[in-house]
């Protein structure tokens, strides 16, 4: 069951955030949403969407959203284009960082290395984590192009930063796997990839990380909170002026 928009809320900016009903998700919604947004957050459980709007309260809804089925992610831009007939903003946020096949944070990381990284594991967060943000993003495509302020944001990660993991010093670089850093790396390349091909557009394409924030992905044994971890990416999220085609973290610009 979806529930019905109040039309005289239709004139304010119109975000998408994907994985909208929990962890950083949700946070970046309740911050748009207190900067004026109408937020629709993407759940595949359309129940648990629903449940987090309302702790949100006014002008956050729910929208059924499962970023690796076609039909659903079809049915969200038809339901979009009839209510709203553009977007302004999209957060690629929902990702995962395990199949749910490992129990522990320990287990995951020794099972991502690339010397014995399960071929179906990989494909499995590629299909989410990578191949989920780019079907979201060309069916939201041509409401984006509709807005006068078009914005996407792909939430990626600083474990997928090449440079930074190829530096000894940098202190996650144990981390890099053929998993979910992998998948990440692969995440910034579509980033990239689709910055150039609309740059011309005036649309901003840009990937953000958050700081290691305790999240249900990683135990919630992250160091900071969801308050804490969402900075970075309502910064970009809102950033109407800067040049597309960025890569950024808590602390400024990160190399890819």
């Amino acid at each position: 069951m979806e529930i019905k928009i109040e039309s005289s809320l239709k004139s304010q900016s119109i975000a998408l955030i994907t994985g909208g009903n929990k962890g950083l998700g949700q946070q970046v919604a309740k911050e748009l949403v207190g900067q004026g947004y109408l937020v629709l957050l993407g759940s595949r459980d359309f129940e648990n969407g629903k449940k987090a709007s309302e702790e949100i309260g006014e002008s956050a809804y729910p929208i059924q959203l499962d970023v690796t089925d076609a039909q659903s992610i079809n049915s969200a831009a038809e339901r979009i284009t009839a209510e709203f007939g553009r977007l302004d903003l999209l957060v690629n946020n929902a990702a995962i960082a395990q199949s749910g096949n490992y129990s522990s944070v320990s287990e995951v990381l020794e099972s991502s290395k690339a010397s014995v990284a399960s071929l179906d594991e990989i494909r499995t967060l590629f299909e989410t984590n990578v191949l989920g943000v780019l079907a979201v993003t060309q069916a939201m495509l041509p409401l984006i192009r509709l807005s006068n302020s078009g914005r996407i944001i792909n939430i990626s990660s600083a474990l997928g930063s090449l440079t930074l993991n190829s530096d000894v010093n940098f202190p996650y670089r144990s981390y890099f796997g053929a998993t979910y850093s992998a998948s990440k790396t692969a995440l910034n390349a579509m980033t990239l990839a689709l910055a150039i091909e609309l740059e011309e557009t005036g649309i901003k394409v840009r990937a953000a990380s958050p700081s290691f924030t305790a999240t249900a992905m990683n135990d919630f044994q992250g160091t900071d909170s969801v308050e804490v971890g969402a900075k970075a990416l309502v910064l970009a999220a809102l950033d109407t002026d800067s040049p597309t085609g960025s890569f950024t973290g808590p602390d400024g610009p990160l190399p890819w």
